[in-house]
């Protein structure tokens, strides 16, 4: 090859290599910016909580939502139809990635660029998911039955919940290990004896079923077969594929699906971006509504890291893509639940922050990364379990301690949060004064369900987060850095305890007139100091 050859080589690498796009964003004094992802909440706004920053949001949805998103308190956006990675150092934001990045200035304040940013990218569907998420107290089986799903324990979990005084129905999320295997989509007989009765009983006291799904497959199984080899179980051919695929072949000469290790063992993966994929994973839930009356379903995983180049997809696709490949699904079940996402704001998806631990440090995440989740356009955000959801933190012999307070703290973030989840059974951790607050939390909720529910409604409508920053819905008044006490919809403030063994905390009270929990009457703008007894959970409303 002579020389103009290799540079002409060399220069095709080098473009191939180079990113699509590069966007530079000076950020202006007194500017905030949110935006990227969802575990980033702490952080942001960026520029007044951090000052310096990076993410890549094409290799990593870190462990949530993310969204090619960044939205500032004076009224500018950054929007890609893919994935970017930003640096930001210097009083600069840079962004990289594999196609346009612009940058909008449309508005005045974080309100209207959330708005605009809206409008153009991600326009609100006009629907909810199931509003049995969102009327009442969320019970998710995983603490309590952890490896071992069974449907007398499921029973028993339910009928505690009315027993202890807490509000009868809603939604039961049956958790991991209740189905035969891995993409072996049926309970598994050996602790379901009979299924659709179990679904009638919980459906006759007042319940909804979801069942965890997730996106894998067992190599051993006959979804495997069907969708590698086009074989079904009673021997007939059909349509192969469905399955990321590695690209190679085993000794057979066979083509072979894509290893995933995650924290369950090694599966396969199913391919979304195939009709043949997303068409057996939605066949396989909706016989499960069929013919057990199960209503919805929590899909776990999907996080970009699984998946691990090289693979072969029908359509060529980022791990961003394939992660909002997998989120698509949702919108056929509206009882749903997602952990991992990327892009689809706007729509009728409930969004769970990742898993907290039992600390204080994780309980001071819920409000900052709720606040984050509805800004990269996921109205509707469950603040996970609550105290946490590790099975071990709740069990006798505990690496850290069980502590109640921290259990109350959790339950009164979520009391007043879009959704309210519990997991761990409050009558079997706690007792006394503990026990009664974790209860009034429930009961707040209950109190104030119509203007919750109504908030919800008006979100799908709008798009706007139902729990927004103070920022959002008051700007201008110094409230930028505020990410500890947070707004349900237009009109209820709240204000949780989020500090082991406080007993107060300041609160901005903004413009207009605030009656409060316990029956005080405050004129704002103003900071006022309150206090939080265990079994109080602050919060106003706007006369």
């Amino acid at each position: 090859m002579n020389m103009k050859n290799l540079i002409a080589a060399a220069a095709a690498a080098a473009a191939l290599a180079a990113p699509a796009d590069v966007l530079k964003v000076v950020v202006l004094p007194g500017e905030g910016w949110w935006g990227g992802a969802t575990t980033f909440g702490t952080k942001e706004p960026l520029g007044l909580n951090a000052t310096s920053f990076s993410f890549d949001i094409g290799k990593d949805n870190y462990s949530n939502q993310a969204a090619p998103l960044m939205l500032s308190t004076k009224g500018r956006s950054v929007w890609s139809e893919k994935a970017f990675a930003c640096v930001f150092t210097n009083g600069v934001m840079t962004f990289t990635g594999d196609a346009p990045i612009e940058l909008a200035e449309e508005g005045s304040d974080l309100r209207s660029a959330f708005l605009a940013a809206a409008h153009r990218h991600f326009p609100a569907s006009g629907k909810t998911p199931d509003l049995a998420l969102i009327a009442k107290p969320q019970w998710n089986t995983w603490v309590e039955l952890t490896y071992f799903q069974n449907q007398q324990g499921i029973i028993d979990y339910a009928n505690g919940i009315a027993a202890n005084g807490f509000p009868s129905g809603g939604v039961i999320m049956v958790d991991d290990t209740w189905q035969h295997g891995y993409g072996v989509w049926d309970f598994d007989r050996r602790r379901f004896s009979d299924p659709k009765a179990m679904c009638d009983e919980l459906h006759a006291a007042g319940y909804k079923v979801m069942l965890w799904v997730c996106p894998f497959v067992s190599m051993d199984s006959p979804g495997y077969r069907e969708m590698v080899f086009g074989s079904l179980d009673a021997g007939r051919k059909c349509e192969k594929g469905g399955l990321i695929m590695s690209g190679e072949r085993n000794v057979h000469g066979r083509e072979t699906a894509k290893t995933v290790h995650w924290w369950n063992g090694a599966s396969a993966f199913v391919d979304f971006t195939h009709p043949l994929g997303a068409k057996w994973f939605a066949r396989e839930l909706k016989r499960l509504q069929s013919d057990y009356g199960v209503d919805g379903f929590k899909l776990d995983a999907g996080d970009m890291d699984e998946y691990i180049e090289p693979y072969v997809t029908c359509v060529k696709s980022s791990p961003s893509e394939l992660c909002e490949a997998y989120a698509k699904i949702g919108l056929e079940f509206p009882l749903n639940e997602y952990r991992a996402c990327f892009k689809m704001g706007g729509q009728p998806l409930v969004q769970r922050l990742c898993d907290k631990g039992h600390d204080w440090p994780a309980v001071q995440q819920l409000v900052p990364d709720m606040i984050a989740c509805g800004l990269l356009g996921h109205p509707f955000v469950c603040p996970d379990m609550i105290g946490g959801g590790s099975w071990m933190a709740f069990m006798p012999d505990a690496p850290t301690p069980f502590d109640p307070e921290l259990f109350v703290r959790s339950a009164q973030v979520h009391a007043l949060a879009p959704m309210m989840q519990f997991s761990a059974a409050p009558w079997r951790l706690l007792k006394g004064e503990y026990l009664d607050a974790v209860r009034e939390a429930a009961r707040t909720r209950m109190k104030h369900v119509d203007y919750i529910l109504e908030t919800a409604k008006s979100s799908a409508r709008t798009g706007e987060p139902m729990l927004r920053a103070m920022e959002y819905e008051f700007p201008g008044l110094g409230a930028e850095r505020i990410t500890d006490q947070f707004m349900l919809g237009s009109k209820l403030l709240v204000a949780p305890q989020t500090v082991k063994g406080a007993k107060s905390r300041k609160v901005f009270i903004p413009v207009g007139t605030w009656t409060a929990d316990d029956g005080s009457e405050t004129a704002g703008p103003a900071t006022i100091e309150v206090a939080t007894p265990i079994g109080r959970l602050p919060h106003f409303v706007c006369r």
